[in-house]
């Protein structure tokens, strides 16, 4: 996934990307084998939007295309409903086929931030999405997230997150080159996913992810999951 994007204008690569028919039939294999603790990060997540969203609550998914999240979240809470939002076409159509029997309690919307339901939802989640996009987008798609959510309403975020400094910042890509070997990826595209997350992707340093959240309005934003390179937040409107 990640080493698929290795130059170019990154949107149009990232659109391209989740648009080629080989991509989108094997995306469900990717995130679970190519991030470390997926599995568990999304309960985790359903674990944390339960804590404070209603056994029928209607949750936010943002970058639900492939449907694993919305899947892991609708086998835990039986009762809720979802909105996932996704600009790709193909992939919204593998979230169909990943859901199953669940489909029919989520709605999908093709587009971005601004195309979603108003609500208010009373939960939302963005995971492996925010390191995609620049600094401004991410406080926009921050901000927008907040106006739809109930007052209190959990956020679960996870993404690319490293320290800054150069040495420890590679040091920490390295770790994830080296899991991406370990996990069957032949070592040279190993490391040339390393290098695309280096020249391409928009990584802030966890400090920085924090107050971007704190800027869009809220509060407690809490470390729940870090996985190498990769780390996790919830906070609340």
């Amino acid at each position: 996934m990640i080493g698929s994007i290795q130059q170019g204008n990154i949107m149009t690569g990232i659109q391209d990307m989740f648009s080629d028919p080989q991509m989108v039939a094997n995306y469900t294999d990717g995130p679970p084998r190519f991030v470390p603790g997926y599995n568990a990060m999304l309960s985790m997540a359903a674990i944390l939007l339960a804590e404070r969203a209603r056994d029928d609550a209607q949750i936010l998914v943002l970058g639900a295309g492939g449907g694993l999240e919305l899947k892991a979240f609708a086998q835990a809470q039986p009762r809720w409903t979802f909105d996932g939002v996704d600009p790709s076409a193909p992939m919204l159509g593998l979230a169909k086929q990943t859901l199953g029997s669940f489909a029919s309690r989520a709605r999908l919307h093709q587009g971005y931030i601004d195309d979603a339901p108003d609500g208010p939802f009373d939960g939302a989640s963005c995971l492996l999405i925010l390191h995609f996009v620049d600094v401004a987008e991410r406080r926009r798609i921050a901000s927008e997230v907040r106006r739809r959510l109930k007052p209190h309403a959990p956020f679960v975020v996870a993404h690319l997150s490293a320290p800054d400094g150069d040495e420890e910042r590679q040091l920490w890509l390295s770790r994830y080159s080296a899991f991406l070997a370990a996990s069957g990826v032949e070592p040279d595209k190993a490391a040339a996913a390393r290098d695309a997350v280096t020249n391409h992707l928009d990584i802030l340093a966890p400090a920085q992810d924090e107050a971007i959240l704190r800027e869009a309005g809220f509060s407690d934003p809490t470390l729940f999951y870090t996985g190498f390179a990769f780390r996790g937040w919830v906070a609340y409107a």
